[in-house]
C-alpha cells in the first residue's frame, strides 16, 4: 500500500499518538492527549482564550467559504441560545454536483492504506486541539452549554472521541496483512502457490447528521470512524448547529489538500430553513453509511428506511437511578444533584426517573422517607444552584423554546418537589436560564406509567414511589427493555440487591454506574475506557466506541494471483 502524496511524514508525527490510543483501548486506563484546562492553549501554534474568541467573533455575519463542488446558494438558520446574532450563511450545495465528486476522491484514498489514513485524521484533530478556544464558542452559541462545559466538551472530550474511533478503525483494518503468500503441499506434485493480497475497503458514501445539543462530540466519532475506514463524508449538521462541524469540515478539507488527497473526501451539506434534506439524503443510494444522534422517532425510521446504508444510531432512552440504601447520604444528594443540573439536564445521559421505596431508604444515620430522600434531594439542587454565578456556569441555556415547555408542563403531571426558576445570565440577557423541577410520581398507579415511561427532554426528573427494592428492579427492567436508556445508576448496600440490578443491566444491554458519590457522575464518560450507548437496548444500536461500530464500515477484497 503506498502511504499518499504527502502522508508520510504524518505517519511518523502521529505514530506515536496512535500507539498510545491504541493501548489505552486495550487497558482502559486514564489518558488524553487533548488538555482540557483553557490556559494549556495559547502556545506552539494553538490560539489563546483571547484569540479563539477573536476568531469566533470574525466568522458572525459573514459567509463562510469552503470552495466545495455544487454550491448553488447560502443559508442562515442558527439563532444563539444565548441571544446573540450569529448571521453566518452556508454554502447550500446541489447534492448531484457534490456526490459524484465526493465519490470520485475513494480511490486515492483507499490506496493510501489504514496507517496514511490514521495519520490524516490525527493532523485534522491536532488542527481542530489547536483552535479549542474557538470552537467552544461556537459550541457554546449553538448548543447552550456553558462556556466551560463547551470548551471541554465539545473540544478536548470530542476530539478524544474522534481519536478513538480511528484507533478501533486502524486496529481493525489490519487484522489482515496487506499480502500474504499461500503454499499447499501437493505430496510428489508441485505445491499450489498463490500470492494473496488483501484490501480494506470503505463502504462508500457516508452521512453524519449532526444534532443540537453534542455536534462535535456526537458527530466526531463517526465522522472519524468512516473517514479512517476509506470512506468519503458528507456532513450534514443540525440546522442550529452548524458552526461547530463547518470549522471541522473546513479544517479537514485543508488537511487533506496539504497533503496530496482530495479535499471532497469531506463536505458540508446546510439547509436552508425549513428544508428538511435529511430523509433525501439518508435514501439516496450513493449513501451507504449514516451516523445519527437525535429522536427516537427520526432514528427509528432511518433503521426501517435506509435500508441501502449501514445505519448507526443513538436515539432517546428513559435514564433510571434506583435508590435502595446509601452508605454516604450526602455525598449521594450531592452527585444526583449535580447530575441532575448540568447543562439544563439536556443530555442524553441525564437521569429521569429516580425510583425510591415507599417505605424509605437506609443511611448511615438511619432511615430516610421518600417524602425526606426527595425533600432532601430538592434541598441539595437548591444549594448547588444557590449562586446565580456557580448555577449559569452549570445550567447553560435552555436549548430550544420545546425544552422550556416540557419544564413549564411539569406541573401537571404531578405533585412537584422541586419547581423551576428563572435565572438572569448578566453576560447574555437573551439567555433562557431555567433550574430544574423534580415532580413526585406514585409509581404504583397506572395514570403515572405514562408519564415515567416517556422521555421528558431536559431538566425534568421524577422520583416514583415503588413498594420495595425489587418493585425498583422490576420497573427498571421493564424500562430498559421497552424504552431503552443510556445510563443507569443505582444506590444501594445490600450485596443482594447490588447483584439483582447488575444482572437486569447485563440482560439488558445497559451501561451501570453504582453507588456514585464523588467527581464522577452517571452523565458522564471518558474516552477510551467507558462505553457510551451498549447498541444492546432500545436507545441506541451502536456503542461510542467499540469494534462493531467501525468493523461494518469497511469490507476486506482479495485478489489471488498464481505464481
Amino acid at each position: 500500500m503506498t502511504a499518499g502524496p504527502n502522508a508520510a511524514e504524518l505517519i511518523e508525527k502521529h505514530r506515536a499518538t496512535l500507539d498510545q490510543a491504541i493501548e489505552t483501548i486495550r487497558s482502559r486506563a486514564y489518558w488524553s492527549p487533548h488538555p482540557e484546562h483553557p490556559k494549556a492553549y495559547g502556545e506552539n501554534g494553538s490560539l489563546s482564550a483571547a484569540e479563539g474568541k477573536e476568531a469566533f467573533d470574525a466568522l458572525l455575519g459573514g459567509r463562510f467559504e469552503l470552495d466545495q463542488p455544487g454550491t448553488d446558494g447560502w443559508s442562515a438558520t442558527e439563532s444563539s441560545p444565548y441571544g446573540i446574532t450569529m448571521g453566518v450563511e452556508y454554502p447550500h450545495a446541489d447534492l448531484d454536483v457534490l456526490l459524484p465528486a465526493m465519490r470520485a476522491a475513494m480511490p486515492a484514498w483507499r490506496e493510501a492504506g489504514p496507517e496514511a489514513r490514521a495519520a490524516v485524521c490525527l493532523e485534522i484533530l491536532a488542527r481542530i486541539s489547536a483552535r479549542t478556544h474557538e470552537f467552544a464558542h461556537a459550541v457554546m452559541h449553538t448548543s447552550g452549554q456553558a462556556f466551560m462545559m463547551a470548551l471541554q466538551a465539545g473540544g478536548p472530550h470530542a476530539q478524544d472521541r474522534g481519536l478513538e474511533a480511528v484507533a478501533y478503525a486502524y486496529v481493525e483494518q489490519v487484522r489482515v496483512p496487506d499480502a500474504a503468500d499461500w503454499s499447499k503441499p501437493q505430496g510428489k506434485r508441485d505445491p499450489l502457490n498463490l500470492r494473496k493480497q488483501f484490501t480494506a475497503v470503505g463502504r462508500g458514501l457516508s452521512l453524519l447528521i449532526g444534532c443540537n445539543t453534542f455536534p462535535t462530540w456526537n458527530g466526531y466519532p463517526g465522522l472519524f470512524a468512516s473517514l479512517a475506514t476509506g470512506n468519503p463524508v458528507l456532513v450534514k449538521p443540525h440546522p442550529r448547529a452548524v458552526l461547530p462541524l463547518a470549522l471541522t469540515v473546513r479544517i479537514a478539507r485543508e488537511v487533506l489538500a496539504e497533503h496530496g488527497f482530495d479535499p471532497n473526501l469531506v463536505a458540508l451539506a446546510a439547509e436552508r430553513e425549513g428544508e428538511g434534506i435529511a430523509k433525501d439524503l439518508a435514501t439516496r443510494p450513493e449513501v451507504r453509511i449514516i451516523d445519527y444522534t437525535g429522536s427516537t422517532e427520526f432514528g427509528d425510521w432511518l433503521e426501517q428506511h435506509a435500508t441501502q446504508a449501514q445505519v448507526y444510531t443513538e436515539k432517546a432512552g428513559v435514564n433510571t437511578v434506583v435508590i435502595d440504601s446509601t452508605d454516604d447520604y450526602k455525598g449521594m444528594l450531592g452527585n444526583l444533584a449535580f447530575s441532575l443540573s448540568l447543562y439544563s439536564g439536556q443530555m442524553c445521559t441525564t437521569p429521569q426517573n429516580l425510583l425510591i421505596p415507599r417505605g424509605g431508604v437506609g443511611t448511615e444515620d438511619g432511615e430516610k422517607s421518600f417524602d425526606e430522600v426527595v425533600g432532601d434531594l430538592a434541598g441539595a439542587v437548591g444549594k448547588l444552584l444557590g449562586d446565580d454565578t456557580r448555577a449559569n456556569a452549570l445550567l447553560g441555556a435552555i436549548v430550544n423554546p420545546q425544552v422550556g415547555q416540557r419544564i413549564d408542563a411539569a406541573g401537571s403531571l404531578g405533585e412537584v418537589a422541586l419547581p423551576s426558576r428563572s435565572l438572569t445570565n448578566p453576560d447574555f440577557p437573551g439567555a433562557t436560564v431555567r433550574t430544574p423541577v423534580i415532580v413526585k410520581l406514585d409509581g404504583g398507579k397506572p395514570e403515572a406509567e405514562e408519564t415515567y415511561l416517556s422521555e421528558c427532554f431536559g431538566p425534568v426528573s421524577f422520583a416514583v414511589a415503588v413498594d420495595s427494592a425489587d418493585e425498583a428492579v422490576a420497573l427498571l427492567r421493564r424500562t430498559v427493555r421497552e424504552k431503552g436508556a443510556m445510563t443507569v445508576g443505582a444506590y444501594t448496600t445490600a450485596e443482594d440487591v447490588e447483584r439483582k440490578i447488575e444482572d437486569v443491566c447485563l440482560e439488558e444491554c445497559a451501561q451501570l454506574s453504582l453507588n456514585l458519590t464523588g467527581g464522577v457522575y452517571v452523565n458522564q464518560t471518558a474516552a477510551f475506557s467507558d462505553f457510551h450507548g451498549s447498541g444492546g437496548n432500545p436507545a441506541a444500536n451502536a456503542a461510542l466506541c467499540d469494534g462493531a461500530f467501525v468493523s461494518n464500515r469497511f469490507r476486506t477484497v482479495e485478489v489471488r494471483r498464481q505464481v
